[in-house]
Order: C-alpha cells, then sequence, then structure tokens
C-alpha cells in the first residue's frame, strides 16, 4: 500500500513523498486522512532543528500528530466499521523514515489503541483535540492526582491559551486574565479578556499558566504572583529554566511543569466536546493543500495572522 506523506527530510525541507505502508494488522486502522494541523510547538522545534534528542527522533520523518480521518479499511479484530471518523495522534507505522509522529499523510495505517471516536460534523476541528487534551493535562494532571488550581493568568493568546482559557470558563471557575503582546492576538476571548502585560498592574496571581515557551519569562512572571502562588510551564522549552532565587523566595513561590497529555485527557476533552461544554471552532485560521507543504509551514510558523494552520488531504481520498 502507498500513501502520500509529509517528510522533513532535514530542518527546513520538507516535501510530499509517497511512502510504503505495512499491511493491516488484524488489530489495526486503515485510515484516509481528511485533515491535519501543524503544531506551532513540537513541530516549529522539528521544523528548525532545536528539538531536543527523543527515543525514536531523526530526520527523515513524518511529522504531525492531529490528524483526522475515516475508517477505510478495518481489521477483524478492532470493533471499528467502515466510515467511521477517528482523531488520530500519530502513527509508528512507517518504513524508511522516522515515525516519532507520523499523522501527516494522506492515509495510515494505526492501532485501535491509539484513536478516538469523534462526530463527523466537527470537520476539521477536530485536529484540535491533542492541544485540548494538552490544556486539559495542565490542570487536571492526567487522571492520576487530584485536579490543581485552574489558570488566574494564563500567558500567550494562541490555540493552547485560548483553549485553556475556553475550559476555564466553560468549569465555572473566574474567567481568567490573558496575556499577548501581539496586537493581532488579542482578539477572539470568549468570556474572558486579554491584556497587553503591560497594561495590567496585578502582583496578585495564584496561578499563572505560560504557555508561550519562552522561559525568558519566569522571572517577570514569578514577580506577579502573591505569597505561596504557583507558576504552571505549560509549553514546550528548549533553553534551560532559570530564575532569581531571592524574588521567588519572598513569595514562597511554586513552579510547576505541566508535561504532555495522556490517553485519558484525549478522552475527557473529547467527550468535553461531545457534550458541547468547550468549543474547538473559530480557532483554524488558514488551510492549505498538502502540495504547497513548505509555504503551509513557513506561514504556520512566521505568520502572526495564523493560529492553526491545517492541511487538507481530502483531495486524496
Amino acid at each position: 500500500m502507498k500513501t502520500a506523506a509529509i517528510v522533513f527530510d532535514c530542518p527546513k525541507q520538507v516535501s510530499l513523498k509517497e511512502l510504503d505502508l505495512p499491511e493491516l494488522g488484524a488489530d489495526e486502522l486503515d485510515v484516509s486522512v481528511l485533515y491535519s494541523g501543524i503544531s506551532t510547538g513540537t513541530e516549529r522545534l522539528l521544523w528548525n532543528g532545536s528539538m531536543p534528542v527523543f527515543p525514536g527522533m531523526g530526520y527523515p520523518l513524518v511529522p504531525g500528530y492531529e490528524t483526522v480521518g475515516v475508517v477505510r479499511r478495518a481489521g477483524a479484530q478492532t470493533g471499528f466499521a467502515e466510515g467511521e471518523t477517528l482523531f488520530v495522534p500519530g502513527t509508528n507505522s512507517w518504513r524508511g523514515v522516522h515515525s516519532l509522529f507520523g499523522g501527516a499523510a494522506s492515509r495510515l495505517v494505526v492501532s485501535q489503541e491509539r484513536v478516538v471516536p469523534v462526530a463527523p460534523e466537527l470537520g476539521a476541528d477536530a485536529v484540535l483535540l491533542a492541544l485540548a487534551a494538552t490544556a486539559y493535562h495542565a490542570v487536571a494532571g492526567g487522571g492520576q492526582q487530584a485536579p490543581f488550581a485552574p489558570p488566574e493568568l494564563i500567558v500567550g493568546h494562541g490555540v493552547m491559551g485560548r483553549l485553556l482559557a475556553r475550559m476555564t470558563v466553560a468549569s465555572g471557575a473566574p474567567a481568567p486574565v490573558v496575556w499577548e503582546t501581539q496586537a493581532a492576538r488579542r482578539d477572539g476571548a470568549r468570556g474572558y479578556s486579554v491584556l497587553h502585560p503591560d497594561d495590567d498592574p496585578r502582583r496578585d496571581y495564584a496561578t499563572v499558566y505560560d504557555v508561550s515557551g519562552d522561559a525568558n519569562l519566569l522571572n517577570s512572571l514569578i514577580q506577579r504572583l502573591r505569597p505561596g502562588g504557583e507558576v504552571v510551564l505549560a509549553g514546550f522549552y528548549t533553553q534551560d529554566i532559570q530564575f532569581a532565587f531571592v524574588p521567588a523566595f519572598m513569595r514562597e513561590a511554586r513552579v510547576r511543569i505541566a508535561a504532555e497529555w495522556k490517553r485519558p485527557d484525549l478522552l475527557a476533552v473529547s467527550e468535553l466536546v461531545r457534550q458541547g461544554r468547550v468549543a474547538l471552532d473559530g480557532l483554524i485560521t488558514h488551510t492549505q493543500s498538502p502540495t504547497r507543504a513548505h509555504e503551509a509551514y513557513v506561514d504556520a510558523f512566521e505568520d502572526a495572522s495564523c493560529l492553526k494552520m491545517t492541511l487538507d488531504w481530502r483531495a486524496y481520498a
């Protein structure tokens, strides 16, 4: 079996290639992809070559862990049927390329244990479930412990920040304040306020969730905490995290790192979306054909007006 796939040959070199797929196993699904999302966090690091070394990491690789598609064929032991719509958080079934993520392709073979059924009417918005699960994990702790305190301040009004703010409002907690330095990204708030940091005088936040990925902000965020407050690092940071001890000592500040989402988080946010308690709409701003993948990746990472870029694979169905 063959598929068209996005391949990072090396940093900043992306191409659309034909790759081989393995034969379908009894517990696997053959999925025709409708849309895949481009992550401005993880995939940016793969794009520019700054991704720290992980098991399975290397070039060439197929990126992508935000994919929605429909079942083309189902293995005999899966319990799925042809035509069902699924969210696919990547796959490791590739031959000849690395499979650290592996979701950006026209067709995938994936274990049934990885996928989550979604409503067809979600359309391309379903690619946002991975980011929603990341936001959920930061607050809920992956179901491994009691939920943490929700954010009072969120740093960054990209897709992750917006989802985190929407979830906070939907939970019934007080609406958070969101900081955003780029004027083009300060609109689109739903039930919460968005400010430039310079316009916010508060220094009594109990919980600050940083989704910016900027390691240099920690000192300034600590100075906005009330005594005993917490900064949650919910982005991904390639630089070493450092902070001045005395201001943190005076506040008895806590710093917590939110790891990547786990399957319970994905299932939880899928249910919240199904119930209509969390909305995914209005966050995808750009869509491009896979044949223009290089342009899509550049726009996703360099155009401030691009909140979320998706690749539309429907022409390959």
